[in-house]
């Protein structure tokens, strides 16, 4: 096995903070040789955020939302719109708050507990964003509002039950393809969740 580099950063400059911040980082990289190297990347950060696959193990049903992606639209997505799990920034609180409010917000489904699957970087060439996973049982009596995400957001989220093959048999049709989705699905399939 390598040994790690030894890395020192030189300088970082603020490209943008419009909405979350993009900063030019100046780095040496030295090698096992020694040589040092002289990098320049660009680094998004939107903080951190966490995801869930809410599933009803009686009904064997998960509990998707889909909405607008314009990252997604700009990259040859035709509609732009995305099926997706429930997820959301942490802000100021811990993965496991923060799943639960999102949760609410974007579904109308209150849990009480969540389970944490994994911690994954999705896109760590150039995103510093840490996504917490997890996966939540919901049943009819936990539905306190209709969800659809916060108005002050502009989130406009479509609440969508599948049952589990409907919403697993949408990877390999191509109908999902977000990341941390196909990662929560077949997390539920090889742990026989539903």
């Amino acid at each position: 096995m390598r040994k790690n580099p030894e890395i020192e950063i030189t300088e970082t400059k603020l490209l943008s903070d419009n909405w979350y911040v993009l900063n030019k980082v100046t780095f040496n990289y030295k090698k096992e040789n020694e040589k040092l190297e002289s990098h320049i990347r660009e680094v998004y950060d939107r903080g951190n955020g966490a995801g869930i696959l809410l599933y009803n193990s009686s009904k064997k049903t998960v509990i998707l939302t889909r909405q607008f992606r314009l990252p997604t639209f700009l990259n040859g997505n035709k509609t732009g719109m995305m099926i997706e799990v429930c997820a959301g920034l942490l802000d100021k609180d811990n993965a496991e708050q923060a799943i639960i409010r999102e949760t609410e917000e974007e579904t109308g489904y209150r849990l009480k507990k969540v389970q944490k699957v994994i911690e994954t970087y999705m896109s760590p060439g150039s995103v510093t964003e840490i996504l917490y996973l997890f996966v939540g049982e919901y049943d009819e009596n936990m539905k306190v509002s209709s969800g659809g995400g916060l108005d002050a957001e502009q989130e406009n989220i479509e609440v969508l039950e599948y049952t589990f093959d409907e919403a697993y048999a949408m990877i390999e049709s191509g109908e999902i393809t977000d990341a941390k989705t196909i990662l929560l699905l077949q997390h539920a399939k090889i742990k026989n969740l539903i």
